[in-house]
């Protein structure tokens, strides 16, 4: 059966779905009770069900963001060692690090074309294989070249999986949850800097690289035990599979009937057809979702938290903290606390509140680092107000972070994985990937430059980027709080 079987185009149940949909619907809406109600009218075990399965997928695809936070992190601790022991220049160990962009652009290209033809699931399988031969690699050069190859592979994998992961949360997600888990994405990020900063104080650069296989190592098996998503497998035509995908997630005793309906329906309307032409973009449906994707996904990369974490050690230098990789751990742990609280919260509050919140914080954060860096030129060294100035510093860059994590960090992932339509969402989350990859490319390779031209300069162009996210989310972004996804589709039209 395909997508566009008459069936679906008229949002009712063929003979594959009537017998379960009577199953599990048909008594509430005897008894005149509307599909909310028949949820609120299930009991606490069944609920507890439910959770536990969704939990259970989200715990398992997490695996995959941490992969990405350990490979962004891995460079900082390792730095030193990594120079030392193959004999390198400072500016070879520079493109080391960077080629893990350049991977993880080329991975952002293909990632939603695997993602659409083989599914969620298949999808971070392929992701998986690169980053484990990529972390082999390296724990095992001998050379440069080894070094470098080891580096694009783990980049090519976190391209697919930066693109895969919050697509799959979303479209298994219940609206009531989806912000919170949504945002388990890049709380899982912050998780596996975090461990890389604190396992880089104790272990060998070649023994962290093995422990970077290990969260890929366990997703591959953990997939086979969680459900495909049911939109993928209703916009390829598996309306059967489907059905039981959602059936999983929701919980055996659940009415599924009317969500069930709302994919149909948006299926019906999208068809499979999976590119448009570039005229079609003209339309409100397309451009704007489109414009608001790759802005945030832009913005995100351009407020400089990529040049603050991957620098953190130079730029604490420069502040005068002498215990710069406690410091930076001390940034990492931050990052996981302060994106635990927007997990908890952005499902409440709504995401375009957070997100203002977390622009505000950015902008006042860097324009403190920005006035302490310029000050402490004014001032002797031997002075009281020097060391303050410095923890003036220390102080910005905390809250710079803090603002970061507690929106523009976890927010534009789940709002991309919301509003792009189903019949671009392929094409234009590829796309706007690629684009918060290029942005982080240049943010990172431009950083040192800037922080030797000027640390208060630097902050400066970080706080004007951050006035126009300011900007940006206050006259653009929707709120898709409490929405289904295809109600979200529908408001574009």
């Amino acid at each position: 059966m395909t997508s566009r079987d008459p069936e679906i185009e008229e949002g009712g149940g063929g003979s594959s779905l009537k017998k379960p949909l009577l199953h599990t619907g048909s008594w509430y809406r005897m008894a005149g009770m509307s599909s909310q109600q028949s949820n609120m009218s299930a009991s606490s075990p069944q609920m507890m069900r439910e959770s536990v399965s969704i939990f259970l997928c989200v715990s398992i695809v997490a695996l995959g963001p941490i992969q990405f936070g350990f490979t962004c992190g891995y460079s900082n601790p390792t730095q030193a060692d990594i120079i030392t022991d193959l004999k390198l220049k400072i500016s070879e160990f520079s493109v080391f690090g960077s080629l893990a962009n350049v991977g993880a652009m080329v991975g952002a290209i293909a990632s939603g074309q695997i993602a659409e033809n083989i599914g969620r699931k298949g999808s971070l399988m392929i992701a998986a294989i690169p980053n484990i031969l990529g972390w082999l690699a390296i724990s095992f050069a001998r050379d440069y070249s080894f070094l470098c190859m080891g580096r694009l592979l783990e980049g090519f994998g976190v391209g697919v999986i930066s693109y895969t992961v919050p697509v799959y949360i979303a479209e298994i997600s219940p609206q009531n949850l989806r912000g919170s888990l949504g945002s388990v994405n890049q709380l899982s990020v912050t998780i596996g800097i975090m461990l890389a900063y604190l396992l880089g104080l104790f272990l060998p650069w070649r023994v962290l690289a093995v422990v970077g296989t290990l969260p890929c190592i366990i997703l591959i098996p953990g997939l086979f035990f969680i459900p495909e998503s049911p939109r993928w497998l209703a916009k390829m035509g598996f309306m059967e599979d489907c059905e039981t995908s959602l059936q999983v997630l929701r919980g055996f005793d659940t009415d599924i009937s009317t969500e069930l309906n709302e994919i149909k329906r948006s299926v019906a309307t999208s068809g499979k057809r999976d590119t448009i032409r570039f005229s079609e973009l003209k339309r409100r449906r397309f451009w704007y979702p489109l414009m608001v994707g790759i802005g945030l996904l832009l913005l995100q990369q351009l407020s400089g938290i990529n040049g603050v974490l991957f620098y953190s050690s130079h730029i604490f230098k420069s502040a005068g903290i002498s215990s710069s990789k406690a410091a930076t751990f001390g940034l990492g742990a931050i990052q996981v606390v302060a994106t635990a609280i927007t997990t908890s919260v952005v499902d409440k509050s709504g995401r375009r509140a957070l997100l203002l919140l977390s622009s505000f914080l950015m902008v006042a954060s860097s324009l403190l680092a920005s006035m302490s860096f310029f000050s402490k030129h004014l001032v002797s060294k031997d002075s009281s107000l020097y060391d303050f100035l410095g923890t003036l510093a220390l102080i910005g860059l905390v809250i710079m972070v803090s603002g970061f994590s507690l929106g523009l960090g976890p927010i534009p992932w789940v709002i991309m994985s919301e509003i792009l339509p189903v019949n671009i969402k392929s094409l234009a989350g590829s796309v706007a990937t690629l684009f918060n990859w290029l942005a982080a490319s240049i943010v990172t390779m431009t950083a040192p430059l800037l922080l030797h031209w000027s640390s208060g300069g630097t902050f400066l162009i970080y706080a004007a980027v951050s006035t126009f996210t300011l900007f940006f989310v206050k006259v653009w972004v929707p709120e898709t709080k409490g929405k289904t996804l295809e109600e979200i589709q529908w408001s574009f039209r």
